[in-house]
């Protein structure tokens, strides 16, 4: 499998070609694996965007496209490097080894555990590669494997998240392993696990199936929520649980919030008007259910109890979300729509708790996507339904 100095030289000259029509020319390179080339064309395509640092290194091997699409970015594996450090890691389900490279920079000692041999050959020619010696490739069963060690510093687990017939799946016991199940033995085998769930799942019901759990991570890249991360530990203190929100941004940068469960038990303000500038948490903010504790935090007014939208009169600068200046407050009456919209032709609509979807008030108020104008239709306190005007802060 390991590639040849030949090989090397062909995916370089054809990187930027069509992978079907190279595959039609295959009679034309006679001397050339085409279906691997064209595997491994297709994988460094993927990942100059989604692992850069792999993406510009000769020799490494992908996988088919599936393990590819499954794996971590860059950006969230960086971020999970960032919570740990230790003498020893395992981790459990190594899939491409994505993860694991970068965990293990952080250790002395670490060991990838696959079930799929073919991966386990990509990694162990992959990780020298990449200056990760210190790497064991172990194939086999990541749950047999672990109850045959000696205790660690650190496990980490990505449960598979797709059923026997490929589609995928949410829930914690519908996963491969179910780490409801075996949460006894891993918090047993190391002092902390890291356990990577589906950005989908409802962060109270994880919490319940996961009594071990002391800390989670939401994390979102570009606004988007991609992985939610619980570690595990037999340690004290599930009762101040920390929930750290984060959103890495384009740039590298990071933006943060966070808090306690507890700390969604107070009261907020609640406004009687939008004011002069209107905030939206962060798509991390919104799946850990942040909802009072930074209105409190960022001494912000909600709009409603379901509308998730907060105002105040003087700029919070450093808001964990989007931050707009309002230019007008309105109902969907015609004379107020025409008076506030006019000729507009195109705007950026988003719903927040508001009877109409986004395409229905797109159609009605006539507006392509786009532009620098923003609308937010919500619900105030008052239970008026309006459309809050304004335009990046």
């Amino acid at each position: 499998m390991k590639l040849t100095d030949a090989t090397i030289e062909f995916i370089k000259e054809h990187v930027a070609d069509d992978p079907s029509r190279l595959a039609l020319q295959a009679k034309k390179y006679p001397d050339v694996d085409m279906p691997f080339v064209i595997t491994q064309i297709m994988g460094r395509k993927i990942a100059k965007d989604k692992i850069p640092s792999w993406g510009n290194t000769d020799g490494l091997i992908y996988p088919r496209h599936l393990s590819l699409e499954q794996c971590s970015s860059e950006a969230t594996a960086k971020y999970k490097s960032s919570l740990v450090k230790g003498d020893t890691l395992v981790d459990m389900t190594g899939g491409m080894g994505i993860d694991c490279a970068f965990l293990s920079a952080n250790f002395r000692k670490a060991v990838y555990v696959e079930r799929q041999s073919e991966l386990c050959e990509i990694a162990s020619l992959n990780f020298p590669l990449l200056g990760l010696s210190h790497i064991d490739v172990v194939n086999g069963d990541g749950v047999e494997y672990l109850s045959k060690v000696e205790k660690v510093d650190w496990l980490f687990i990505d449960p598979a998240r797709r059923n026997e017939q490929g589609g995928k799946v949410v829930a914690i016991a519908d996963c491969e392993p179910n780490v409801s199940e075996i949460s006894e033995l891993l918090v047993s085998k190391a002092e902390k696990v890291m356990i990577k769930l589906s950005p989908m799942l409802d962060l109270s019901l994880a919490l319940h199936d996961l009594p071990f759990a002391r800390e989670v991570h939401v994390v979102s890249v570009n606004n988007e929520c991609k992985e939610l991360l619980v570690i595990l530990s037999r340690e004290q203190g599930r009762e101040k649980m920390q929930i750290h929100c984060v959103n890495i941004l384009r740039n590298g940068e990071l933006q943060t919030y966070s808090f306690e469960r507890e700390d969604e038990q107070q009261g907020c303000d609640y406004a009687n008007q939008v004011e002069r500038f209107l905030y939206e948490p962060n798509a991390s903010i919104l799946k850990a259910g942040a909802y009072k504790s930074i209105a409190c935090n960022y001494q912000l007014r909600k709009l409603h109890p379901n509308s998730h939208l907060y105002t105040s009169d003087r700029l919070i600068t450093d808001f964990s979300g989007r931050k707009f200046e309002c230019e007008a407050v309105f109902s969907l009456n015609k004379k107020e729509l025409k008076a506030n919209l006019g000729d507009m032709k195109q705007a950026n609509i988003t719903v927040r708790n508001f009877p109409s979807s986004v395409a229905e008030l797109r159609k009605r108020l006539k507006l392509m996507d786009g532009g620098d104008t923003y609308l937010f239709a919500t619900t105030l306190a008052d239970e008026q339904k309006v459309i809050v005007k304004c335009h990046k802060s």
